[in-house]
């Protein structure tokens, strides 16, 4: 029997991800280090790059370089965002209209886990029973254990962590 082929895991993030990685040296920080390495193949939409450096240079201007670096560094999959049609039909997606291009994008793409720190995104109740039928969802923290393999004290030992 033939061997299949390695798939790396695909793995896309959201703008509150790329936020609080880029900000903050907690869980999210962490999940962009895993990527930085190779550990998984990061996978963005030009609108969740769009939402982090608006974002940033709003509220936390001193990282907007820190961002654009870790951009230039970090090898990822740039896969498109959904067409406005596409985003008006699945309205019932998620509950916040503005997280459907995201959700969209994220199950065009085929990716294996969408992480963020948006309830809209991570809550199990029916307002996310459509979304996790064709993705999994995941806050970062529990990425890291579940899929990477951290143990309740490393997650612990950084969740206030401060640069």
């Amino acid at each position: 029997m033939a061997e299949l082929p390695y798939r790396p895991l695909r793995v896309m993030v959201d703008a509150t991800v790329l936020i609080a990685g880029s900000a903050f040296p907690r869980w999210p920080f962490e999940v962009l280090q895993h990527a930085l390495r190779g550990d998984f193949r990061l996978v963005l939409c030009p609108l969740v790059i769009a939402q982090a450096r608006r974002h940033l240079q709003k509220d936390f201007p001193p990282f907007v370089e820190q961002f654009d670096a870790f951009l230039a560094d970090v090898e990822y999959e740039e896969v498109p965002d959904p067409p406005l049609d596409d985003v008006l039909q699945n309205r019932h997606l998620v509950r916040d209209a503005d997280d459907i291009p995201i959700a969209l994008a994220a199950i065009n793409a085929g990716v294996d886990y969408l992480i963020s720190e948006d309830k809209d995104f991570t809550v199990q109740d029916e307002s996310t029973a459509e979304l996790r039928s064709h993705l999994s969802p995941i806050l970062p923290g529990a990425f890291l254990r579940a899929v990477l393999g951290w143990s309740s004290e490393e997650l612990e030992a950084i969740r206030h962590r401060q640069w």
